[in-house]
């Protein structure tokens, strides 16, 4: 069993930045692909960043040019560099780790966005 853990969530006024970060309790983003995804009221979670064990990144169109997604595989960890934020980013942030069938989820940080 693996537990990922996040942190670095908050509150900042628009045009603002965050980190988020997500501790693995094994080392596996050598192996893993790593993501964030995120959840808003009333709203379905959807992906924002995914990064392969490769080292291929993807984006949400909607955070494209203001979020950066990178993995340290000597720390065990997967953030998320979001800078220029908006209300609309405001959401509970998930990491996430799979390989095949198997799949990890984090408690969840929330992020809020507001003047």
């Amino acid at each position: 069993q693996v537990q990922l853990v996040e942190s670095g969530g908050g509150s900042v006024q628009p045009g603002g930045s965050l980190r988020l970060s997500c501790a693995a309790s094994r080392s596996i983003f050598n192996i893993y692909h790593g993501g964030w995804y995120r959840q808003a009221p009333g709203k379905q979670r959807e992906l924002v960043a995914t990064i392969t064990s490769g080292g291929t990144t993807n984006y949400a169109d909607s955070v494209k040019g203001r979020f950066t997604i990178s993995r340290d595989n000597a720390k065990n960890t997967v953030s998320l560099q979001m800078n220029s934020l908006k209300p609309e980013d405001t959401a509970v942030y998930y990491c996430k780790a799979w390989l095949r069938s198997y799949d990890y989820w984090g408690q969840g940080t929330q992020v809020t966005v507001s003047s």
